[in-house]
């Protein structure tokens, strides 16, 4: 298996500019003047090595990890019989961690594609890489866990946990199955000294796949979005509801005017099962929603007072979402959706304020601290009791907004600059 598949992995060498952060009083041509400083560069050079796979033979589509091609300006291709290409970019996805680049080569090989679904914990896998560009190297263990989340590692986090080795080197490697199939792409290690300690992760090669698909036909990804708030449905929630199931992702809250509006679904829904597949997270449903193509429909079933039911939703695009909240003249929250506090909210009738509905990762306000659910109770000091109110402040407010927030039992400021 290992010299059939070996072939489609790749070495990628990168080299690029990164802008070197300096003191503003070296922008001074009097003050280098003055104290003789010599001019330096505005710049520095960067290399890196990584690793990809040939996923398409024809078209010449090599899949990687975003990071491995970061600030790139010449991305090298070295194949394992020898072979050296310039590859171009097609696309890069960093909330995914998956980048596609493309060379114009004969005779390639290509990895087959599993369905990652399949997966189970304990499965073994083989992951190959390039690690430090030491030539290829190839190391086993098993599947340690599915679906991890909660990592900080990318944006939409669904990723493979294994303990078959994987070095810096690795990432955008392979993961295979004992059949030769491709089930993921390596792309992170957990460990305080760089070096492996057997918890690796892999991006699941079904999400990867649906990320290169929209690379190669828009140049980048089209977000979906359903409009709803979700939280993952807990024992104390299942109790409450009086349910028989202990996984699924509660709709918290229907943002007004989205699709999930629109298709009738409402707030206190628990979904079970998109397009047959199981969901067993609010992060899993955010996942798929966040990698399906804009316009597709999905077909939703859920439990509502008990009782099973089926809806089909239409998948919209991120963007559109920004219509569907308040419009804001400050540009600092233009990734951000505000609302009244919903009815079945714990803070609803305690506290007056508006809630945090949508925020994007890595947006101003979420580096600020800003997060989704947070209740705003004041800007600057000014008192929010209403979503007017509220705009009515940020819109006006040219300079740092002071959040007063309560997050769950606890209340903090968010200072967003």
């Amino acid at each position: 298996m290992v010299e059939r598949v070996t072939p489609a992995v790749v070495n990628i060498a990168t080299t690029g500019r990164v802008e070197l952060q300096r003191n503003p009083l070296f922008n001074d041509p009097f003050f280098r003047r003055f104290f003789n400083f010599p001019q330096q560069p505005r710049e520095r050079r960067t290399q890196s090595l990584g690793s990809g796979v040939i996923v398409d033979a024809r078209r010449g589509l090599i899949m990687t990890n975003a990071h491995v091609i970061a600030n790139a300006d010449e991305i090298s291709v070295k194949l394992r019989d020898g072979r050296t290409f310039k590859a171009k970019l097609v696309g890069s996805d960093p909330d995914t961690d998956i980048a596609v680049v493309n060379i114009s080569a004969e005779a390639l090989i290509a990895l087959p594609l599993a369905d990652s679904e399949d997966l189970r914990v304990g499965d073994f896998v083989v992951a190959i890489g390039n690690p430090f560009g030491l030539g290829q190297t190839v190391t086993s263990g098993i599947v340690s866990a599915l679906a991890r989340s909660g990592l900080g590692i990318t944006g939409y986090e669904d990723l493979i946990q294994t303990d078959a080795s994987i070095n810096p080197g690795n990432s955008g490697g392979a993961l295979v199955n004992l059949n030769g199939e491709l089930v993921g792409i390596n792309t992170a290690i957990l460990s305080q000294s760089g070096g492996n300690i057997g918890i690796g992760f892999a991006v699941p090669v079904n999400m990867a796949s649906q990320i290169m698909e929209q690379l190669v036909e828009y140049g980048q990804v089209k977000r979906g979005f359903f409009g709803a708030q979700l939280q993952d449905l807990s024992t104390e929630l299942a109790e409450a509801f009086d349910l028989q199931i202990h996984e699924g992702a509660v709709l918290v809250n229907i943002i007004p005017n989205s699709p999930a509006e629109m298709s009738g679904l409402l707030s206190g829904d628990v979904v079970t099962h998109m397009n047959g597949r199981r969901i067993t997270s609010a992060v899993d449903l955010r996942n798929r929603v966040g990698v399906s193509r804009i316009g597709a429909s999905m077909a939703l079933t859920f439990l509502r007072d008990g009782e099973t039911q089926q809806v089909t939703v239409k998948i919209a695009e991120r963007e559109e979402s920004a219509a569907v909240g308040p419009k804001f003249g400050n540009k600092r929250l233009a990734e951000a959706s505000f609302g009244d506090i919903p009815r079945d909210a714990p803070a609803y009738g305690r506290v007056q304020g508006v809630m945090t509905f949508r925020l994007e990762r890595n947006s101003t306000a979420w580096l600020s601290g800003l997060r989704e659910g947070d209740i705003v109770t004041s800007v600057n000091r000014h008192p929010t009791p209403t979503l007017d109110v509220f705009l009515d402040l940020v819109n006006r407010i040219d300079g740092r907004l002071v959040f007063h927030v309560l997050r769950g039992r606890q209340a903090a400021f968010v200072v967003i600059e």
